[in-house]
Order: C-alpha cells, then structure tokens, then sequence
C-alpha cells in the first residue's frame, strides 16, 4: 500500500507531502482544486511519461517521490531479478528537468522507465473515468476472468512458452524463404562447382603446362641452337674442349717453373671439367627434344580450359579458382544444411505446439469453470447498484488458433432492461451503468486480487441518492482485502470513508496553488455538508452529513 506522497514543483503544486492510511481514504474537493493533478503525480511514479510542462517552475526540476509497504506482496523476487535493493518500506522516486528529460529510481537505484511501469503495476491500479471503455476490450475482458481464475502459474507458464513458440515459428519463416531463395539459386551453384571439380585444378600443374608448351612450340630454334653449341664445344675442329686441353697440355709444361702456373692450370682444369658436363647436359636436353603435335595438343587444350575458367569467373589464377571452387561447395552444403535444419525447427515447433495446446485446453476449462460464478456475482453486485433487471452474461469463443491467450476469446454481454437482448456494452450501456458494470467488475476482482491499492477516479460518475449510497458500501467492503483511494464528488460515497482527504486551492496575489490535507471528523461534517447543500452550508445539511458519517459504520 502507498503510505507517503511527495510532490515538488509539479503543475500546480509547488510542495506537497502527505501521509495515507489504509482501509478507504477519499478524497474530494472543489471542480479545478487539483484533483486530477494528484492522480497525474502519482501515476508518473508508476511509470506513466511526462514532458516539462509539468513543471510549477520551469526553471527548475520536479521531483515526485512514493512510500510503498510492501511487506505481504511476495515480491522479493522480483527485487533479486531486477538486482535492486528489497525493502519493507520502497521508494518511488521520478525527477522530471527543465527540458523533459526524465530519470526513475526505485530504492535509489536509477532504472528504466519500464522496469518502474512494471513494479506499479504490481503495487497500484488506477481506474479513471475514462477506463470504462476498456470494458468493451477483448484483452481486458479476458484478463477479469484470468484475474478471477487466479492460476498466475499455468498461465505464465503458457505465454513463456508461446513466446518462444512465435519465435521459433518466425525463424522458421525466415529459414524457408532463404531455403526458397538458395534452390532457386542451387542448380546455378552446382553446374559450377561440377565444371570446377571436373577441371582438377592444380596450380603446379598449370605452371609445369605452360613451361613445357613453351619448349614444344620452340623446339626447332631450341634444337638449332644446342647443336652449334655442341659444335663450338666439342664437334668442330677447333673447338673450346680441344682448344682447352691444348691449353692445359702447354701449361703443365711450364707449371714447375713458377707456383702461379700451377694455380692457373688448376683453374683450367677445373673449367674443363665444368665444359665437359655442360657439354654432355646440352646433349642429353637436345636428344630429349622431340617434336610431339599430340602432346601439345593435349596441353594446349588443358591450357586453354583453364584459361577460360578465368575469363569466365574474371580471375586471375588457378588458386583463385579453387578458392571460388570452396566457396560454391560451402554454399552448397548451407542449403543442404538448411533443410536439415528446417526440418529439425519443424519438430521442435510440433512439439511446442502439441505442449501449448495441451496447457490451453486446461486454460480454457479454468476459465469456462469460472464464467457461471461470474455471471452470478455481477448480476447479484448489478441488482444491489440499481440494476435489477440488468443480466450480464460471458461469451467464451473458441478458436483453433494459438495466441498469446490461449485458444480462447471471450466477450461481454449486456442488458440493463428486462427481456432485452444481450449485446456488447458499448451498443446498448449508458455511462452510469457502465461505471456500476466496472465498479462491479472490481469488486470482483478485488476479492482475488494481490494489488496492494486501487484508486478509483469518480466511478460514481452518472449514479446519486440511494444508488450512490451502495457504491461507497461497495468501495468499503473492496477495502477490506486491500487499500482503496476514491476520488468523488458524492457525499453519500464520502461519508463512507474511514479517512477523508481535501484537496483545495490557494490563490495569493501571483499565482494559484494546490494543496491537499487529511482532515478531521468535524472538517468532514463541514465538507460532506457543502457537497450537500453548496456553499452556504445549512443545518439541515449538517445534519445529514452526521448521519451519513454515522451510517458507514
């Protein structure tokens, strides 16, 4: 329950702090006091967005901040998860600068505006005037029958499930359309991968082709050539091997005559030597030179294949070629793969979708157990607010699709006259029955529900005299399991409270403020009297604001 409000520098209020108490608190107050300004600050420290224009001052920021006893909510866990500091006594607090710029804390611990939306929602409903059309929302309704079911843990269980049920169907989805995509694109991939494969490719062979083609096609003038070398070594008559061996003969025969002779004539011997296997290396080379029009043809054909496979794939080289060789092979094998894979998410989403539909079904048979006792208490809550001809009854349509809810919708039925047809509320309701149908729908609610507050913003709308009196006893027995804060302009409702809070406007010579005090039994007399009577309070309307303050208990 919320224990404490503070409010600095926000609309028309320039500080304001005050203590609730639990039980039923109301509050009330003249049309433009700042009613509806104290629900706004409170509902930004429950996540809800704001600009600058809030500020009272708009040179400096607005700082909101709320006590909340949190003590028998179960809700340490939800402290453990988010890693915030779990405190009996919580803190609340929403700073709002010049220009709009917004920070949230919750224990001191700054957090995102959503992480602060989510724990409100666990400590505090709100229900304006304009809720009532949430009435004829579908997910609304189906959340009253859930929330009356009260089986959180199959339910949440459920929807984890479905979360990752839709996930894996959409990747499923993307998988076939890329599955779609590559086939269309396979029998391209494979052709050339097969023309690649077939042309086995090696980059040392290509290099070894086109040396040898290089000697084959100009083996005539290789060949013209080694003969006149052998003819200059060896072959002719005066030639460089003779000629040497001359050479040798004639130095040996001065060599002990002088040391350097000798070292010359090692030097020749060894050039001889060198001459010699060069001699007979040409001739081996020249003999193994053969003119072969089929070898270089099939070289040349090799030759040519492989230069074409570059051209085509406008590559430079054969390791180029074996690179997009790999490649075409990896794509290959990825839509190979992706049909495995397909087939794999196939089988995990049936057997998800086997799991949820099993889960749903016992979804629908707790709601479907709950809708009669439903329709009875509203129906009965009806009739005590004044309808007693209004029936009320529960659709729950069935679906083969899975949702997010199950496999059901469900829709709300109405008819405040006896013997008319049930229709959907929005066509045949007027404003005050569909506050009493709401107001009816809360209490119902409210004797499952673990929020710790409820707010209600003028729920009597369109309801007086006796009427009114049974909304407030209403408002009374609700507060019983929780701690309930009504806004209202109905003396018949106010005198129900156990604590009444009057907001008020003070106007000095430069601007109006607003203000908010929890006033006393005889300040309630007073008060309840004016919105008896009016301004000019009468003793009759004293008295009647006695009475009433006499009745609640």
């Amino acid at each position: 329950m919320i224990t404490h409000l503070s409010i600095n520098n926000y609309a028309l209020i320039r500080k304001l702090n005050i203590d609730f108490l639990n039980g039923f608190s109301v509050i009330t107050g003249e049309t433009g006091a700042g009613k509806s300004i104290l629900l706004g600050a409170m509902s930004l420290i429950l996540g809800n967005r704001a600009d600058s224009q809030v500020l009272f001052d708009k040179t400096t920021k607005c700082i909101i901040e709320g006590t909340f006893n949190i003590k028998d909510y179960n809700l340490n866990s939800f402290f453990s998860e988010n890693d915030l500091d779990y405190d009996e006594n919580t803190f609340m607090r929403r700073e709002i600068n010049k220009n709009g710029k917004s920070r949230a804390f919750i224990n001191d611990t700054p957090v995102n505006l959503n992480l602060m939306k989510e724990l409100g929602d666990k400590l505090v409903n709100i229900h304006s005037q304009n809720k009532t059309i949430t009435l004829n929302n579908s997910d609304f309704q189906l959340a009253v029958i859930d929330n009356y079911v009260n089986k959180n843990d199959i339910l949440r269980k459920y929807r984890l499930s479905f979360i990752n049920y839709s996930e894996k169907k959409k990747l499923l989805k993307t998988l076939i359309e890329k599955e779609n995509k590559s086939k269309l694109d396979q029998d391209y991939y494979q052709f050339q991968f097969d023309e690649l494969e077939k042309a086995n490719l090696d980059p040392d062979e290509f290099i070894n082709i086109e040396k040898e083609l290089e000697l084959l096609n100009h083996h005539e003038e290789i060949k013209t050539n080694i003969v006149e070398i052998s003819q200059i070594l060896e072959n002719d008559e005066q030639n460089i091997l003779s000629q040497l061996n001359r050479i040798l003969s004639l130095i040996n025969n001065i060599s002990e005559y002088n040391i350097d002779f000798k070292e010359i004539q090692n030097r020749i011997e060894s050039n001889l030597i060198d001459l010699k296997d060069i001699s007979a290396e040409i001739d081996n080379f020249g003999e193994g030179i053969n003119y072969n029009p089929a070898r270089v043809e099939e070289l040349s054909s090799r030759f040519d294949t492989v230069i074409q496979l570059q051209q085509k794939h406008r590559v430079n080289s054969v390791e180029e070629l074996i690179s997009l060789k790999e490649n075409l092979n990896e794509k290959l094998s990825e839509i190979s793969s992706l049909e495995v894979e397909i087939n794999k998410l196939k089988k995990e989403i049936s057997e998800i979708d086997t799991e949820l539909r099993k889960l749903a079904k016992h979804i629908s048979a707790n709601r479907g157990e709950v809708i009669p006792k439903i329709e009875k208490n509203i129906c009965k809550l009806l009739s005590e607010l004044g309808i007693a001809d209004g029936r009320f009854k529960v659709e729950q349509l069935k679906f083969n699709e899975l949702t997010i809810d199950g496999l059901d919708k469900v829709r709300f039925l109405f008819n405040a006259n006896k013997g008319g047809v049930l229709s959907d509320m929005s066509k045949i309701a007027s404003g005050g029955e569909l506050s009493r149908l709401m107001l009816s729908i809360k209490s119902l609610i409210s004797q499952k529900n673990l929020l710790p507050t409820i707010i209600f913003d003028e729920i009597d709308s369109g309801v007086s005299g006796n009427i009114a009196n049974k909304v407030g006893k209403i408002l009374k027995k609700i507060s019983g399991s929780m701690q309930v804060i009504a806004i209202t302009h109905l003396p018949q409702i106010a005198g129900m409270g156990d604590s009444h809070y009057l907001v008020f406007k003070e106007t000095d010579t430069e601007i109006a403020e607003s203000r908010i005090k929890l006033i006393s039994e005889s300040e309630r007399i007073n008060e309840i009297a004016k919105m008896l009577s009016g301004s000019i309070v009468s003793e009759i309307a004293l008295q009647n604001a006695k009475e009433l303050l006499i009745g609640k208990i």
